[in-house]
């Protein structure tokens, strides 16, 4: 019989608390949180020699990060990316959980290759997961029979992305956004706007359009002019709307600061790196970091911050979307958009904890906490007895860089590649097993699908 775990002498960092904890882990549940607990505490729980017994030696422990927005390019796409090495550098980054997007091959816009992805991941995926079913103009059928208390929700383009999933019947939008006891996720770019400013950079500079106008293509009006009718479709429709991956200031005015997540019907998310990238980037980077929606100006930057901080924006995500060096190499017009950040996507939010730039509790409230409020997932993003034993332990002060030798995702580039560090994901439980242990990873899958109560 398997022991349970016991971990001690860590801080917890955990809604919205940081306090020296010991937790107490029977697979797959957390069996006890004793906060605060005394030297004799410790003891007697040794002295039982029911556990386990981990001294974490004053790590930092918090929930396991859920991250709501990737594309993990299976099935179709595998010489980009795959669910096993994706969900690898997921978990070498904290990351517990990911919800998995529609534009694979063939798009995820039927049950029935929508459960054929659930079997892959149920094979191949270290970490928790789940898959969105995608919006076409037509599918209208599929949509309504699913049973989203085993799928977290809808995507629907509301502006073409990486594949051919553009839904841009007015009708066909009305059904959709009708849909009720549903979280519907949406990309919103403008595509008559973008087409428009492609056509004008184009008579400058023909086919070879320099990287650095991809935020005046995709440019602020055109996400603004998209996020805009969503939410105006929304409040309509009274939809459960998720405006996924901000980039600009100008948005923002979109979203209410003043409720509970649990109270909103509308919500927002940021990804990392329109966090840490701007427009001056373009010129080292290139085409690296191309991806839609645009990376823009650093006041957006520093805005979706503010945002972050002042409770307008709900999520911290990835959008994590791997392509081949190769292609990351081609012409503007050829380069496809995307970047893989899933193995630091913590880390880089904890170099702006360092320079009190955002609280560490904010942090594990907009990457832990609030998914798991917003797609009501069953007992995860939250240190609880009865929950998931999905943890994350982090050395606050041990710092590495970025090296294309430790790089997990398929594509083996990144363009954090150089990047200082200075805290280090040392541990990561799924599921109550020790899945990642400082470069050292369990195979033996124990992920689950996520559950919800939509």
């Amino acid at each position: 019989m398997i022991k349970p775990l016991l971990l001690s002498n860590c801080e917890l960092v955990n809604e919205g608390n940081r306090s020296e904890c010991i937790l107490i882990i029977e697979q797959p549940f957390i069996k006890e949180v004793i906060i605060n607990p005394s030297s004799d505490d410790l003891v007697n729980l040794k002295n039982t020699g029911e556990y386990n017994v981990i001294d974490l030696e004053g790590r930092t422990v918090i929930p396991g990060i859920i991250d709501d927005q990737v594309h993990l390019r299976e099935p179709g796409l595998t010489n980009k990316a795959d669910i096993y090495h994706e969900s690898k550098a997921a978990i070498a980054g904290g990351v517990t959980s990911f919800m998995d997007m529609p534009n694979t091959i063939p798009n995820a816009v039927t049950q029935g290759i929508l459960e054929e992805k659930y079997e892959i991941a149920r094979n191949k995926s270290l970490a928790n997961y789940s898959f969105y079913i995608g919006a076409t103009n037509d599918n209208l059928n599929d949509l309504s029979n699913i049973d989203y208390s085993k799928v977290c929700g809808i995507k629907v383009f509301m502006g073409a992305s990486t594949g051919n999933m553009l839904v841009d019947n007015r009708t066909s939008l009305n059904n959709i956004f009708k849909l009720k006891d549903v979280l519907i996720a949406v990309h919103c770019e403008d595509e008559q706007t973008i087409k428009k400013n492609t056509e004008y950079y184009k008579s400058l500079y023909g086919n070879k359009i320099p990287i650095k106008f991809h935020s005046d293509i995709r440019s602020e009006e055109s996400c603004y002019k998209s996020s805009s009718f969503a939410v105006s479709l929304a409040k309509e429709h009274n939809t459960k709307l998720h405006v996924l991956h901000l980039t600009t200031a100008k948005e923002l005015s979109l979203f209410d600061n003043q409720l509970d997540l649990k109270d909103k019907k509308i919500t927002a998310e940021v990804c990392v790196h329109h966090l840490w990238f701007d427009e001056k980037d373009y010129i080292p980077l290139q085409g690296l970091i191309k991806c839609n929606p645009s990376i823009k100006k650093e006041t957006d930057k520093r805005a979706l911050l503010e945002g972050l901080n002042n409770n307008s924006i709900d999520i911290i995500a990835t959008d994590h979307a791997p392509h081949t060096f190769q292609e990351k190499q081609s012409d503007y017009l050829n380069c496809p958009s995307g970047l893989p950040s899933i193995q630091f996507s913590l880390l880089l939010m904890l170099e702006y904890y360092k320079q009190n730039k955002i609280s560490i509790e904010k942090i594990v409230e907009k990457m832990c906490h609030n998914p798991s409020i917003l797609f009501k997932i069953d007992r995860r993003g939250f240190i609880r007895k009865g929950y998931y034993a999905d943890l994350a332990v982090i050395d606050l002060n041990k710092g590495f860089t970025v090296s294309k030798d430790i790089l997990l995702s398929k594509c083996a580039w990144s363009p954090y590649e150089g990047q200082n560090f200075s805290s280090k994901i040392e541990q990561t439980y799924i599921n109550g097993i020790l899945a990642y242990n400082n470069g050292h990873f369990n195979d033996n899958i124990n992920s689950m699908r996520l559950q919800f109560s939509h």
